[in-house]
């Protein structure tokens, strides 16, 4: 048994309890094409160097496109890392792509701080429920 098929084994497992997985960095370093086919992943990020540039090259917005199509034909859903512009994040709309993550859309925050802005907001909300 190789490593791979222990890690598609090792993924199934904790799949069956609820957990999700994604392939991280795809197309750049070592995330490749055998591991997308072969590893039960529900998400193929897209590497960010790829989506970095793609307003302006049309090699990487290419890259997208066809890494979300195969993503696509095999069930996956996309995440594009890096983005950092509105630009960049309307083409990723057209293209189709599930998800974005980068400066673009939010600054990186401590989970401490998202729980307290979660509450701030779950308060507020109720505080305008029971106010109509």
């Amino acid at each position: 048994m190789t490593s791979l098929s222990k890690a598609a084994e090792f993924i199934a497992a904790l799949r069956g309890l609820g957990c999700r997985f994604a392939l991280d960095d795809f197309g750049a370093g070592v995330s490749s094409f055998s591991y997308l086919k072969h590893l039960p992943v529900d998400f193929v990020k897209i590497d960010g160097s790829f989506v970095r540039d793609m307003a302006q090259d049309p090699v990487d917005r290419a890259m997208v496109q066809a890494i979300h199509s195969i993503g696509r034909v095999m069930g996956k859903q996309t995440i594009a890392e890096s983005v950092e512009t509105v630009e960049i994040l309307d083409l990723l709309r057209v293209i189709g792509v599930d998800y974005a993550q980068g400066y673009g859309i939010a600054r990186p925050e401590s989970f401490e701080r998202m729980l307290e802005d979660q509450v701030a907001e779950l308060g507020a909300a109720a505080l305008r429920s029971a106010s109509d």
